[in-house]
C-alpha cells in the first residue's frame, strides 16, 4: 500500500512528496526507484524526516500495530495525519488517538477509501428516496490466496477486510451500530488457519438491520471487491452489485417515488481520500474518515469478533465502555489521559467531537 500512495501522491498535483519513511531505508529507495523518483530524502523516524524537509503532513501507512505510536507523534509534533485503516490496531488505541486529535488540535483521518466511489454515492441517493428503511445487507465472496499474514491470523475476513462494508453501511443507512450477533466458521477447504467465512446480524440506531454474510474462500462466481448490496425500504429497493450503477426498483403499489438527487462524485479510492486530505489542509470540509466519525467502524469489527467468539449478541457499547477503561489504563501521555479523563460518555465525545464544517 506504500507504493500504491506514492503513485497518488504523484498523480495528485496538489501534493508534493517530502520524503519517504521505512524502518529498512533499503525498501524506502527501492519503492522511489520503482516509481521512478530520485533525490527524495528517505528515513526511519517520520516526524525527524517531516522536520528536516519541512513536511506539512504525514501519510502513515504502516501496518495497524504501528499505527497508534505513528500518528500519536506526528500528532503531537504538529503534524496532521492521512492514516490507512483501520484507525488502529485496538478500538482502545483508537481513543486515544481520538483524545491525542483533541489536544493537539490537529487533523487525523483514516482513508476509508471504498467509501470514495461515485457509484456508492449514486446509491445513497437511491437509498433517500426509499422512505423507512428496513434490511441493509451485503454478500461478499471471493477466493484470494494471499500468502503471508493474513492467511495466518485467527479472524481474517473479520479483521482484515469486514471493515470496509461495516462502515460503508454506516455511511448508507445515516445510523449507527448498537448490537450484533455473529458467527464465523472455517469451510474445509480454506487455505486459511482462522475462519475465513462470516455472517453477522447488526440492529441499528433507527431500528434498521445490516447482515453481512462473506467468505474468502469462495471460488467461483466471485462477488465485486466492493461486495453485493441491497436495500429494502418501504417505497422499494435499491441494489448495487459493487461494480456498475446502482438500480431502483420502487414497489408497484407504493405511489410515485421523487427521482434520486444527482450524486456527488468524491473521487475514486485513496486518490479521493487524498485529495479531500489536501483540501481539508488549506481550509475545506473536514473529510470522510476523520477520526471521531470512523471508530465506530472499527468497534463494529470488534463486536462482531467477540460475538463469534462467545456465541451471544454484543452490545457496541460495552465493547466502548471496556474500550475506554483500557484506553485509560494504557495511556502512557499525559494529555492524553486527561482528555480521556474529560470525556462522561464516550459515544457522546464522539459525537460531540467530530469536526465541524471546515478542518480545524
Amino acid at each position: 500500500m506504500g507504493r500504491a500512495w506514492l503513485a497518488a501522491i504523484q498523480a495528485d498535483p496538489g501534493a508534493e512528496l517530502a520524503g519517504v519513511v521505512d524502518l529498512d531505508t533499503s525498501a524506502a529507495r527501492a519503492a522511489l526507484a520503482d516509481a521512478g523518483l530520485s533525490g527524495v530524502p528517505v528515513g526511519t523516524d517520520a516526524v525527524a524526516l517531516a522536520r528536516e524537509t519541512g513536511a506539512r503532513a504525514v501519510v502513515d501507512v504502516t501496518v495497524p500495530a504501528a499505527h497508534h505510536p505513528v500518528t500519536t507523534a506526528a500528532l503531537v509534533a504538529g503534524l496532521p495525519v492521512l492514516g490507512e485503516k483501520p484507525a488502529a490496531a485496538t478500538v482502545a488505541e483508537s481513543l486515544s488517538l481520538v483524545a491525542a486529535a483533541e489536544v493537539t488540535g490537529q487533523l487525523f483521518v483514516v482513508s476509508q477509501s471504498r467509501r470514495y466511489n461515485r457509484r456508492l454515492f449514486a446509491f445513497r441517493e437511491q437509498a433517500r428516496t426509499l422512505g423507512d428503511l428496513g434490511v441493509l445487507t451485503t454478500e461478499f465472496f471471493k477466493a484470494p490466496r494471499f500468502g503471508g499474514f493474513r492467511e495466518e491470523m485467527a479472524h481474517p475476513l473479520l479483521l482484515d477486510m469486514a471493515i470496509h462494508p461495516f462502515d460503508t453501511a454506516r455511511f448508507l443507512l445515516g445510523a449507527e451500530p448498537v448490537s450484533v450477533y455473529c458467527e464465523e466458521f472455517n469451510p474445509p477447504w480454506s487455505w486459511y488457519d482462522g475462519d475465513a467465512a462470516a455472517t453477522a446480524v447488526f440492529e441499528m440506531t433507527g431500528g434498521q438491520r445490516y447482515v453481512y454474510t462473506g467468505s474468502w474462500c469462495s471460488p467461483g462466481r466471485e462477488t465485486s471487491w466492493n461486495g453485493e448490496w441491497r436495500l429494502s425500504g418501504a417505497q422499494g429497493t435499491a441494489r448495487w452489485d459493487g461494480d456498475h450503477d446502482p438500480e431502483l426498483d420502487p414497489a408497484p403499489d407504493g405511489g410515485p417515488v421523487d427521482p434520486p438527487d444527482p450524486a456527488a462524485d468524491p473521487g475514486e479510492g485513496i486518490a479521493g481520500s487524498l485529495a479531500t486530505f489536501l483540501a481539508a489542509l488549506d481550509g475545506g470540509p473536514v473529510p470522510m474518515g476523520e477520526v471521531h466519525e470512523n471508530v465506530l467502524s472499527l468497534v463494529m469489527v470488534e463486536a462482531a469478533v467477540e460475538s463469534a467468539r462467545t456465541g451471544s449478541r454484543v452490545l457496541l457499547d460495552d465493547v466502548l465502555e471496556r474500550a475506554y477503561r483500557q484506553a485509560l489504563a494504557q495511556e502512557t501521555r499525559d494529555d492524553v489521559r486527561a482528555r480521556l479523563e474529560s470525556w462522561t460518555s464516550v459515544r457522546a465525545a464522539l459525537e460531540l467531537g467530530r469536526a465541524p464544517a471546515t478542518a480545524r
